[in-house]
């Protein structure tokens, strides 16, 4: 018999800095190791080196509505430099992403006109993880 998974995105949490993060936009959060876990090299007679890559950077991309609660909160992170923990649970698939060291890389592009646009928050995790929640 099939198995049949109901995603809903409202069993999506995220917090940063201990913050739940509410008004979430359109494509809510995205994440990913920066590096792949190793690289490969082949010499002349064909023997292979797998090199070790010890790089654990990654990039979370954190879309929230222009109204969120939380937009002052996140600006304010970045404007003052400050390092927090950022981590994305997802009961239903049972997985969580993130790190318990994270910065905002820069300011999030605005645009305004007919709707009010949303607010993208790019962080880089020091000590990226993915793994079973």
């Amino acid at each position: 018999m099939a198995t049949v998974t109901k995603y809903n995105a409202k069993d999506c949490t995220i917090t940063v800095g201990n913050v739940y993060i509410t008004g979430l936009g359109e494509s809510m959060i995205e994440g990913a190791k920066d590096e792949d876990f190793f690289s490969t090299s082949v010499g002349a007679q064909g023997d292979v080196v797998v090199n070790e890559i010890n790089d654990d950077l990654g990039t979370i991309e954190l879309t929230v509505q222009s109204t969120s609660p939380q937009k002052q909160y996140l600006i304010n992170l970045g404007k003052n430099r400050k390092e927090v923990a950022i981590w994305v649970v997802n009961k239903t698939l049972k997985e969580r992403f993130g790190g318990t060291k994270a910065r905002i890389v820069k300011y999030p592009d605005i645009s305004e006109g007919k709707e009010a646009g949303e607010r993208t928050f790019t962080f880089k995790v020091f000590d990226y993880v993915c793994e079973n929640a």
